[in-house]
C-alpha cells in the first residue's frame, strides 16, 4: 500500500471542569492523562505517544442548550476485533453506558458519550477487500452490531489496556450547511468525497479511506458563533500538502491546524 498522504493528530475541547471528564477517559477508557497545569488536561493511547485529545477548561464557557455546529464524534481505531470486543468489556466493566453499536461494512464501531456529551466512537476496520462499493466509493450502511458475538471475541487475558495501540481514525463534524464544508475540506484538505449517499451527511477522505472526516447537518446545527463555548475548539492533520504549520478556520469556525506529515 503506497505511503499516506493525510493522518489526523490531535482534537483541542474546551470543557468547564476538568475534573468531571478525567474520571471517564483514564478509568473507563483506560487513556494516559497527564495534567500540565490546573486547566489542562492531555490524553495519550501509552506513555511514549504524543498527546491525541487536550482538554482546556474554561469555567465561563456555555454548555450549548441547543445543536450546534462542531464536535458529532470523534473516532479512536483499534488494530483487530478481539482489541474492539476488549474495549467492550472494559466498558461493561465500568458500567459506561453505550449508546450504539452498528456495523458500517467497512468497519464495526462502539459509540458512547463523555460526561460533557462529546461523541465517542471506538471501532476496527474491515480488511478493505471486504469494504462494500459502489461507483467506485465506498457505500457503508448502518446496521445492528450483536455485543454478544462481539464478546465471544475477548482475548484471555483481555489486554490491561486496550486502546494502547489505538490511533486516531477519523473526524465527524456537525456543521450548519453541506456545501461550504464541502468546499472546505475538499480544497483547503485535499480530501476527496467517498460516500454522498447518506441523507444530510458527506464522508470525505485521503488515500481511498472510507472517511477522515465527516460532516452532517442532522438536527440542522446553528453556527457557534463568537460566544466560548464547551466542545470542540479546534483540530490538527499532517498533510504531505503542506510544506510548514499552517492554521486555517472551517467555515463554521473551527480551527484547523495543518502540518508537514514528517513532522512527530
Amino acid at each position: 500500500m503506497p505511503s499516506p498522504t493525510f493522518a489526523l493528530r490531535h482534537v483541542t475541547l474546551v470543557t468547564r471542569d476538568v475534573g468531571r471528564i478525567l474520571p471517564f477517559y483514564r478509568d473507563a477508557l483506560g487513556l494516559i492523562a497527564r495534567q500540565p497545569d490546573a486547566r489542562t488536561v492531555t490524553l495519550h493511547f501509552s506513555a511514549d505517544e504524543p498527546a491525541i485529545i487536550t482538554f482546556t477548561a474554561d469555567p465561563a464557557a456555555v454548555e450549548p442548550t441547543e445543536r450546534v455546529a462542531g464536535l458529532f464524534h470523534l473516532a479512536l481505531l483499534v488494530p483487530d476485533r478481539s482489541t474492539l470486543a476488549a474495549v467492550l468489556a472494559r466498558l461493561i466493566e465500568h458500567r459506561q453506558q453505550i449508546e450504539g453499536l452498528s456495523d458500517h461494512g467497512v468497519s464495526e464501531a462502539i459509540y458512547l458519550a463523555d460526561p460533557d456529551g462529546n461523541g465517542i466512537e471506538i471501532y476496527r476496520d474491515r480488511p478493505r477487500s471486504e469494504w462494500p462499493v459502489a461507483g467506485g466509493k465506498v457505500a457503508m450502511f448502518t446496521r445492528a452490531l450483536d455485543p454478544r458475538g462481539l464478546l465471544r471475541e475477548l482475548p484471555s487475558p483481555p489486554p490491561a489496556a486496550p486502546l494502547a495501540h489505538a490511533t486516531f481514525g477519523h473526524l465527524h463534524l456537525s456543521v450548519s450547511a453541506l456545501e461550504p464544508a464541502k468546499k472546505f475540506y475538499t480544497s483547503e484538505l485535499g480530501l476527496a468525497i467517498r460516500q454522498d449517499t447518506y441523507p444530510e451527511a458527506l464522508f470525505l477522505a485521503a488515500d481511498d479511506y472510507h472517511h477522515h472526516i465527516a460532516v452532517n447537518t442532522w438536527g440542522h446545527p446553528a453556527p457557534r458563533g463568537p460566544a466560548r463555548l464547551t466542545g470542540l475548539a479546534g483540530f490538527s492533520a499532517a498533510s504531505n500538502r503542506t510544506a510548514a504549520p499552517r492554521t486555517l478556520t472551517d467555515p463554521d469556525g473551527t480551527r484547523v491546524t495543518l502540518e508537514p506529515l514528517s513532522s512527530p
